[in-house]
């Protein structure tokens, strides 16, 4: 067991407030992905890219994931830097994502400073967007496996459920502000001060929301401290010690934590193609299908297309906000066997009556997969972008679902490997330690059994933690799960490719500069659309998701 320095705590006098900013970063994390998912398409499209190249671009969202989370995980773990394991990941990565946004956004006309023919500028200017794009893929999962890792480092076993339902609740919020702003003409609404167009201004709000949220949840949060662990100097040293940890690690997985990480291998096979082209594929539906014969020729199709896309996504998201807030309270909590609330007699009846009906978080997860499966099944058979946006509404809540469940569970698995599943307090009453510095509230429960202290006390140097609930190895699991996590996006990634190839080989009139226009009698309507297809293949996948999901109930 390591050895520890001080206690977790986050700042607030209420432990709404302190939830709230330990999971705030979400928000920025979530609206920096929605910006790059909703515009990243069409924008490539723009430059001249094929689709079929796009959706290889497109491997740097996988890449990235399996290889920066399960690395940086490892490495945080070991960290004993006296900020904390995650923080300091936390903020540099930040910096990074919000420098790698305005490369972004403006690479034309950084390139432009260096190339004046534009012709002559056109392939430095894709090289420069794939590398900003691959850039910021890299750093945002840097800092999205430290933050999900110090929600686990900083909560109890019977809180994990709730972090991570909050964790999810921010993460609606940046939703559907990204969304938001996307199906607004920022254009017109703010001029040119942040840039001539949507995607420029979209990228600096980016920026600056990663920035600000990312110091939020740094400046609230305390971690404790891990110390230096001395090595026998008779032992050697091993090499590559960090990858020989992740594969020792993924070789020997907790049955638990494996079936976890097979029920998320099959639902993001649906999920990829879902999150990365269904904004275009609105756009497309609507240029298919509804598109008005004035606006067939606009000059700015790019965001036209994106504004379409993001109005769709933003009825998804306010679908997704709702269910981040409202779903956790119809979901029976890991605590409520040990503790049930007592309301006023008067409906005391209709309270217990209410509570016996709740599903548990497994079952929800469960449904979650098979309604979004019916959905997405349906994709190929949407005929104008009102249906369209109306079957990527539908996947607003099991989206809820599918972001907050697995952590939910990881969390609560990775503590009980720790041994923080023996030492937590269930009374309702004094759940909770005040620190006598400033207005900083622990979050770690007041342990029962004194035998959990191993170390000595809970503040001493050495100390192994009220609860023994140190998340000691969150990182590298949270990575595992990342790894299963993005394998099926190198999957959803080549068949997308091959139904691109096979569907739709060329570039997409509506987008690239100087192709021919669609013809005036109207949009091409045969023939199914590729991106349609890709959902649907998607969709039959994700049925395998509910099955692996429903066998998580039947392993010890």
């Amino acid at each position: 067991m390591s050895a520890w320095i001080g206690q977790p705590s986050v700042k607030g006098s209420s432990e709404m407030m302190r939830m709230v900013l330990l999971t705030f970063n979400s928000v920025g994390i979530t609206f920096t992905w929605g910006v790059e998912l909703t515009y990243g398409t069409p924008y490539l499209l723009s430059l001249g890219l094929t689709k079929g190249q796009t959706s290889l671009v497109w491997i740097a969202g996988p890449l990235s994931g399996l290889v920066v989370q399960p690395i940086i995980g490892a490495i945080s773990d070991q960290s004993t830097s006296k900020w904390g394991r995650r923080r300091p990941v936390i903020a540099i990565a930040s910096i990074i994502v919000s420098c790698c946004l305005l490369m972004l956004g403006f690479t034309k006309e950084l390139v432009g400073y260096f190339i004046a023919d534009e012709e002559a500028a056109r392939v430095p200017v894709i090289a420069i967007t794939v590398f900003a794009l691959y850039a910021t893929d890299f750093s945002i999962n840097a800092v999205m496996s430290c933050s999900r890792s110090l929600i686990v480092d900083t909560l109890p076993v019977h809180k994990q459920q709730t972090g991570a339902a909050w964790a999810n609740r921010m993460s609606s919020i940046g939703h559907i502000a990204g969304y938001g702003m996307g199906a607004i003409d920022l254009v017109s609404l703010f001029g040119t001060t942040l840039g001539d167009t949507q995607f420029k201004q979209l990228t600096v709000i980016a920026a600056l929301g990663m920035l600000i949220t990312s110091g939020v949840t740094c400046w609230a949060v305390s971690e404790r401290v891990a110390l230096p662990t001395r090595h026998d100097p008779r032992k050697p040293q091993r090499r590559f010690k960090v990858l020989h940890q992740i594969w020792s690690t993924l070789s020997n997985l907790p049955p638990r934590i494996q079936a976890i990480c097979w029920a998320v291998f099959w639902s993001w096979i649906g999920w990829f193609p879902f999150l990365v082209y269904s904004s275009t594929w609105v756009g497309e539906t609507y240029f298919r299908y509804d598109v008005p014969e004035d606006a067939r020729h606009s000059e700015d199709a790019l965001g036209e297309m994106g504004r379409i896309g993001s109005m769709a996504l933003t009825v998804y998201s306010a679908v997704t906000f709702l269910g981040a807030w409202i779903l956790p309270l119809f979901v029976k909590g890991p605590d409520e066997d040990s503790f049930t609330p007592r309301p006023p007699a008067s409906i005391a009846h209709l309270v217990e009556k209410f509570n016996k009906l709740k599903p548990d978080l497994l079952t929800v997860w469960v449904w979650g997969h098979i309604i979004f499966s019916a959905a997405m099944s349906l994709a190929p058979f949407a005929a104008s972008f009102r249906s369209a946006t109306a079957l990527v509404a539908i996947c607003g809540l099991p989206w809820t679902i599918c972001h907050w469940a697995p952590t939910a569970f990881l969390g609560m698995e990775v503590n009980k490997l720790s041994g923080g599943g023996g030492g937590v307090d269930p009374s309702p009453i004094v759940p909770y330690r005040r620190l006598s510095v400033g207005s900083s509230i622990e979050l770690i429960p007041r342990p029962r059994d004194p035998s959990l202290l191993e170390h000595g006390g809970p503040d001493e140097p050495g100390s192994a933690g009220a609860a023994s609930a140190t998340g000691e190895l969150s990182g590298i699991y949270f990575g595992i799960l990342n790894i299963y996590t993005t394998l099926p996006q190198f999957l959803g990634t080549f068949l997308s490719a091959i139904v691109f190839a096979v569907l739709d080989p060329g570039k997409s009139p509506e987008l690239t500069d100087g192709a021919t226009a669609p013809e005036p009698h109207g949009p091409d309507t045969e023939g199914p659309n590729a991106i349609a297809v890709c959902l649907f293949l998607g969709a039959i996948c994700t049925l395998g998701a509910a099955y692996s999901t429903r066998q998580l109930r039947y392993v010890a």
